[in-house]
């Protein structure tokens, strides 16, 4: 496997991470909990919001070096949107870094947080990364 290939699974792995948690966090939102700590260790909301900041860290400056690597935009117009994109990377980690300091974590804090715009942002840009990576593959076959 070459290494643009492994950086590519790479950005998968994370974007579905981020997914996830956005899937789980929606699902506890409308649970009405008034507290993760019944949950215990495991699958709970602290995990995937741990998974998710995890999933984020760096990640404005992977997309770069792989946006490089497959020459998405001759013109460099990508640069625009990658710089863009990393202020919403480091917009939703803060707003769940936030959440993940607290010592109880609410159906209502979470449904605030899947609200957010920086989390909503956050999720179109991957998408739209997502989709610019497949048609730029697409393209080259």
């Amino acid at each position: 496997m070459t290494d643009i290939q492994n950086e590519r699974d790479n950005l998968t792995k994370r974007i579905d991470t981020i997914e996830e948690a956005y899937e789980f966090m929606l699902a506890y939102a409308a649970q009405g909990r008034q507290g993760d700590e019944e949950w215990g260790k495991g699958n709970n909301i602290r995990t995937f919001l741990e998974r998710a900041d995890a999933a984020l860290e760096g990640l404005g400056a992977d997309c770069a070096a792989i946006f490089e690597k497959h020459d998405v935009s001759s013109a460099g117009d990508h640069r625009k949107f990658l710089e863009v994109f990393n202020q919403d990377v480091h917009k939703a980690q803060a707003a769940i870094r936030l959440v993940l300091a607290l010592p109880l974590i609410s159906s209502q804090l979470i449904d605030n947080l899947n609200a957010s715009i920086h989390l909503r942002t956050l999720l179109t840009d991957l998408f739209l990364i997502d989709e610019t990576l497949k048609i730029k593959d697409r393209s080259l076959k």
